[in-house]
C-alpha cells in the first residue's frame, strides 16, 4: 500500500494539475501550489525543473511509485530496442495495478495497488498480489469470486469519468479483463499532459 494513499490530492496540488481527472481534485478549485506562499510561486521553470516536474507527475500518476522502482523501470526501457519514452510508458501500462485501474475494477490507481496487494486479483487463474507484476499481451486479469461483490468494485465499474482504453478488453459481467497489447503513448488516456521525453532527458542528463 502506498505511503501516499492518504495524501494523493497533494500530488495534484504539487504539480498544479488534476492528473487523474477526478471531480474532487483540489486543483479544480485552487490551481496554485500548496503552502503559505503557494499563490506567489509561479516563476518559469528551468529545463531541469521541467524535466523533474515531468518525472514527478508521471511517477505520481502510477500511484507515486518509489524513486528506486521508477528508475529501474526507466533503465529497463532504456536497454530495450526502440524509443525509450515509448518503452517507458509501455512498461508502466503493463503493470498489474495499472491494468486493474484501466479496467475500472477500482476507482483510483492507489486503490488498485491495495486491491492487488490484498489478493483480490487473479492473472491467468493464479492469485497474484504483486502490483508491479508485468503482464503480457493475452494475459487475463480477473477479480476473485469472493471479491466481486465488494462495494469498491461495483461503484468503480459505474464511474462515468473514465473510459476503458482499446488495449484492455473488459467483460464487466464476468469482471475479467484481457490485456490485448502494449500501448503506444498516444493511446494512453491520461487526463493531464504527460511528457515522457522530458523524463528520459532527466535520467539521461
Amino acid at each position: 500500500m502506498s505511503k501516499r494513499i492518504s495524501a494523493k490530492y497533494k500530488i495534484d496540488r504539487r504539480v498544479g494539475e488534476n492528473i487523474w481527472g477526478r471531480p474532487k481534485s483540489p486543483v479544480n478549485k485552487r490551481e496554485y501550489k500548496p503552502g503559505m506562499h503557494g499563490q506567489r510561486r509561479g516563476g518559469k521553470l528551468s529545463d531541469f525543473g521541467q524535466q523533474l516536474m515531468a518525472k514527478q507527475k508521471l511517477k505520481g500518476y502510477y500511484g507515486n511509485i518509489s524513486e528506486k522502482q521508477f528508475s529501474k523501470i526507466y533503465e529497463t526501457a532504456a536497454r530495450a530496442k526502440g524509443n525509450t519514452a515509448e518503452n517507458l510508458i509501455g512498461l508502466l501500462e503493463c503493470r498489474l495495478d495499472a491494468i486493474v485501474y484501466r479496467a475500472k475494477f477500482v476507482p483510483t490507481v492507489f486503490a488498485a495497488r491495495q486491491f492487488v496487494n490484498h489478493g483480490h486479483v487473479l492473472v491467468n487463474g493464479r492469485r497474484t498480489n504483486i502490483p508491479s507484476f508485468r503482464c503480457k499481451p493475452g494475459d487475463v486479469i480477473e477479480i476473485r469470486e469472493k471479491s466481486k461483490n465488494m462495494a469498491l468494485v461495483l461503484e468503480a465499474l459505474q464511474l462515468p469519468e473514465r473510459d476503458i482504453p482499446d488495449y484492455v478488453d473488459v467483460d464487466a459481467k464476468k469482471m475479467t479483463a484481457t490485456f490485448l497489447r502494449v500501448p503506444e503513448f498516444s493511446e494512453v488516456p491520461y487526463a493531464a499532459t504527460m511528457e515522457p521525453n522530458l523524463v528520459v532527458e532527466y535520467y539521461a542528463s
